[in-house]
């Protein structure tokens, strides 16, 4: 079993240890140390990185996990044997970081018990962020405010945080906010005074100051719950300074002030919803005045039209062939756009007896592309890139053909 250093202290960033096995696990060079100042990953929090020094060589320590026979892996660069000293040290920036996002997630889950008893069942810290997920149905905007000001109260009252060990039946007594499930021996407990007081085994604040802030990111709706993304300390300055940053920018290209910018964004999409729908009734009837010229010049029974558009998008062909189609009792439409990507429409008026889907299907075929649809309507794509807009041209033309001759058709 390995000597956890930072059970008693969480700003001990150097340690001397022995080597006392050297493990391989799946071709990774695992060390165990009789003692060691290094986290490993464990109850949500991620471990930390750093260097083991001996004998003048550094290696690099890139993963720290915990093994269930108490003994703690510390996954290195390179081999060491048994029984050699080392000198351990602990990357600072990140452990500070790790201190203050997990101190914060206990203030935050007491925060959330103390105001609507909403019992945090999971912890996740990440790179940028972290959360909790709460036991709840939901959660408003409002009550996530109040808890994030009463967590910030308390990391402005720089409340002493405590670590101490007691046996299991002695923690049952006293009032914890959450239980291990599965536990046997002492328990180490975290007290935030007059606060909060929990079993945890992570690396901790010696008061609530040094988490510098909490600030709240997101809310959102999850499985068993609602999840609340937040950062602490640096994260939350770093997080902020980029917020502002982003919406100083949003608003310059209003020319207005920051908090102006969601009520002209709501604007802007309105203006472009609106713009949306002008362009598509211009489209429409763009289409309609296509058909109507389209259907005075063609001849015969089926009206066959056969139209390639290089400059249009299948958005405008699909209207021009509901167009040409629509109440007309004898059209066949074969089209093709040109415009993204190369793209087939086959339609009919209803009740004919074509299946402009296999026929679709057969065309496309031919073009090395893919696709189908009903008997009255079909869609085909082409590869991106298709560049001889002549083999298009000319397998809707051999297609009308067929139908002005009356051919078998699908």
């Amino acid at each position: 079993m390995t000597d956890r250093l930072y059970y008693h202290d969480s700003f001990l960033y150097d340690f001397d240890a022995r080597v006392v096995e050297a493990l391989d696990r799946n071709g990774r060079t695992a060390i165990v140390l009789d003692r060691t100042a290094f986290y490993p990953t464990s109850g949500g929090q991620v471990h930390d990185l750093g260097l083991l020094t001996a004998d003048g060589l550094q290696i690099a320590i890139t993963e720290v996990a915990d093994e269930e026979d108490g003994r703690i892996l510390h996954f290195a660069a390179a081999p060491l044997a048994i029984g050699t000293q080392v000198h351990g040290s602990v990357n600072s920036v990140r452990r500070r970081d790790h201190v203050q996002q997990h101190s914060g997630q206990h203030v935050l889950s007491a925060a959330f018990i103390r105001l609507f008893n909403m019992p945090t069942v999971s912890f996740h810290m990440g790179e940028e962020s972290c959360t909790i997920d709460l036991e709840t149905s939901g959660l408003s905007t409002a009550q996530a405010q109040k808890v994030e000001y009463l967590s910030n109260e308390v990391i402005a009252e720089d409340r002493p945080v405590g670590i101490r060990f007691v046996p299991l039946e002695e923690a049952r007594q006293l009032g914890l906010r959450k239980l291990p499930p599965k536990q046997t021996g002492e328990l180490r407990l975290i007290d935030i005074v007059d606060f909060d007081l929990t079993a945890c085994g992570g690396t901790h604040v010696r008061a609530t100051g040094q988490i510098g802030s909490i600030l709240l990111r997101k809310i959102e709706k999850v499985k068993q719950g609602m999840r609340v993304e937040f950062v602490c300390g640096l994260r939350a300055v770093n997080a902020s300074r980029r917020d502002y940053i982003t919406l100083t920018e949003a608003a310059s290209l209003y020319s207005s002030h920051i908090y102006d910018v969601p009520e002209q964004v709501r604007k802007s999409l309105e203006g472009t919803k609106a713009a949306g729908k002008a362009q598509h009734q211009l489209l429409e009837e763009l289409a309609e005045l296509y058909a109507e010229r389209l259907l005075a010049r063609a001849t015969g029974s089926p009206q066959v039209i056969a139209e390639f558009f290089a400059d249009r998008d299948v958005v405008f062909i699909k209207l021009l062939a509901q167009k040409l189609t629509a109440g007309k009792s004898s059209v066949i439409a074969l089209l093709a756009s040109g415009s993204g990507q190369p793209t087939l429409v086959f339609a009919q008026s209803p009740g004919q007896k074509s299946n402009m889907g296999q026929l679709m299907k057969d065309a496309v075929a031919q073009l090395g592309g893919r696709g189908g649809g009903s008997a009255d309507m079909a869609q085909g794509g082409l590869p991106t890139g298709v560049g001889n807009m002549e083999e298009v041209e000319k397998v809707l033309h051999l297609t009308a053909a067929r139908f002005q001759a009356g051919q078998p058709l699908p």
